[in-house]
């Protein structure tokens, strides 16, 4: 159970951000989540958004570099130590996590986190197993 990310190369120049929500607000794509890292001269932007192959189209389109990479979401408990416990049952199965970031989460007390780890299925069937909530597209709101 995973969810598409697009990952987007771009150059670190005034309105790079600008042009690429551009060309998704034109297309007709709605940004779910979003993780920028950078360094001096360029950066990844992580997406989640709600019609992946429309947006890598036209950013492709535009010239962008983009790849889609599966990703998995998870809803831990919006309290102390609720992303910790999940982190735990990665950690105790053994599941590296490469990065991972925050989104809105439209339940008042779970918070989402998108997680890119190197092995999606064994993530997944520990967090489900611990009693973690695995979200879909759906429950992403697409």
């Amino acid at each position: 159970m995973t969810v598409k990310q697009l990952s987007v190369f771009v150059e670190n120049k005034q309105g790079r951000l600008s042009e690429i929500t551009g060309i998704l607000h034109d297309t007709g794509v709605d940004i779910r989540a979003l993780s920028l890292a950078d360094t001096t001269d360029f950066g990844i932007l992580r997406l989640i958004v709600d019609k992946e192959e429309a947006a890598e189209a036209a950013l492709r389109g535009a010239g962008f570099t983009v790849s889609l990479t599966p990703v998995i979401a998870i809803g831990v408990a919006d309290r102390p130590g609720g992303l910790a416990q999940a982190m735990m049952v990665l950690r105790d199965g053994g599941i590296s996590v490469e990065y991972m970031y925050a989104f809105i989460s439209r339940t008042a007390d779970t918070a989402y986190v998108i997680l890119r780890v190197d092995d999606n299925q064994k993530a997944v069937e520990l967090v489900q197993k611990a009693g973690f909530s695995v979200l879909t597209d759906a429950e992403i709101g697409r």
